[in-house]
């Protein structure tokens, strides 16, 4: 991360942390309570910093703020128009001006560390610099035949089909490299030339490795076909998502919580076509809800999959994803779902298509 003004760079003696970040510009990293939470996740995604620290009025911190908070609260039925209030975490640590030792101490166990004067008023708030993982590899599973998409993928695999005027798969790798994805994996089957070639012409910043399903592999089957030893989570990614989703967010998310899988998913809302009656233990009525809005997450096709999780994937043999996930919570691993706010389509039938096409086009005439 880089120095930006307001920020001070200082060394502490601690071994295991270098350095951390003295912030003091305050107005980058701080909200009222009722400021609406989609205006919070607007300055998250413009920020370098992924948290906010809530104060009141007279600059007394109230709680914090992270996408994380904002994605749990949205799990636990919040929306994007409720107040920053509803996101907040409200045990909050919080640091005392003048006490270095102690402040440092507190630092190896959170991500940031606000600090406040006698009069509890924040003044500045310490970031540890290094703290978080990097995230380094991803898995593009691009192999799939597009059946449902009839004759649009008869002669062009569906990752090639274009959204706006780019590749659906141009849109993902763009967003990986963003994120800072050094290696980038891609599983092909179907028509894994044409996908070769759009790899090789592609002026590229990540390092790519094509692999090859020799049949086709299911939802997670791929993931065995990976190199040996790698020491570091891998962000798997359906290769027909168009979708704006934070990558980085996920990353954060996943480490703070020590999660062995984190499952990225997307709010289905399905509406009944007619009233839908409530009764009581003895059959009597006791209300009616006239097409009620039944709301659901589903699986958003992303997964971040630390190497115990990958090793649980059998050698090249068809494996869906489910039965994956399934098989590391039956043995104790911890599965976590990141709940996507970020606009996301899966791009499975004709009107899925025409609706990402759609979606890409009218954001690209408001930005003009």
């Amino acid at each position: 991360m880089q120095l930006v003004p307001g920020e001070k760079k200082i060394t502490t003696k601690l071994s295991n942390m270098a350095t951390f970040l003295r912030l003091n510009d305050l107005t980058s990293v701080t909200c009222s309570p009722e400021t609406p939470t989609h205006e919070v996740l607007q300055r998250l995604n413009e920020s370098d910093y992924l948290f906010f620290v809530v104060i009141d009025s007279s600059g007394k911190p109230l709680g914090t703020i992270t996408d994380g908070d904002v994605r749990r609260a949205i799990l636990d039925g919040a929306t994007l128009n409720d107040p920053s209030s509803r996101c907040m975490f409200r045990q909050s640590c919080f640091g005392q001006l003048g006490n270095e030792t102690e402040n440092i101490k507190i630092l190896q166990k959170v991500p940031f560390l606000p600090l406040v004067d006698s009069s509890g008023t924040l003044v500045e708030v310490l970031i540890p610099n290094g703290n978080t993982p990097s995230l380094k590899t991803a898995l593009v599973m691009a192999g799939g035949r597009g059946v449902r998409l009839g004759e649009r993928t008869r002669n062009t695999p569906k990752p090639l089909l274009s959204v706006g005027d780019q590749p659906i798969l141009e849109r993902i790798i763009s967003n990986l490299e963003d994120a800072g994805v050094e290696n980038i994996f891609v599983s092909v089957h179907y028509l894994a030339n044409q996908i070769r070639s759009f790899l090789e012409a592609r002026y590229s910043t990540a390092s790519f490795q094509v692999i090859e399903e020799s049949k086709m592999l299911g939802t997670a089957g791929a993931i065995s076909l990976l190199p040996a030893g790698l020491s570091q989570p891998v962000l798997v990614i359906n290769g027909d998502l168009v979708t704006q989703t934070n990558f980085l967010a996920l990353n954060h998310f996943h480490w703070r919580h020590s999660y062995d899988a984190s499952v990225a998913v997307a709010q289905h809302d399905t509406q009944v076509p007619f009233g839908v009656v409530q009764k009581d233990k003895d059959g009597l009525f006791l209300s009616i809800e006239e097409k009620p809005v039944i709301r659901n997450f589903v699986a958003a096709g992303i997964y971040f999959l630390s190497p115990e999780f990958c090793a649980l994937v059998p050698k090249n043999v068809p494996f869906d994803m489910p039965d994956l996930l399934n098989r590391g919570r039956g043995i104790g691993l911890k599965v976590g779902l990141f709940p996507i706010h970020e606009p996301w389509i899966d791009v499975g039938r004709p009107d899925d298509l025409r609706r990402a096409d759609e979606s890409y086009n009218s954001r690209e005439d408001k930005k003009k």
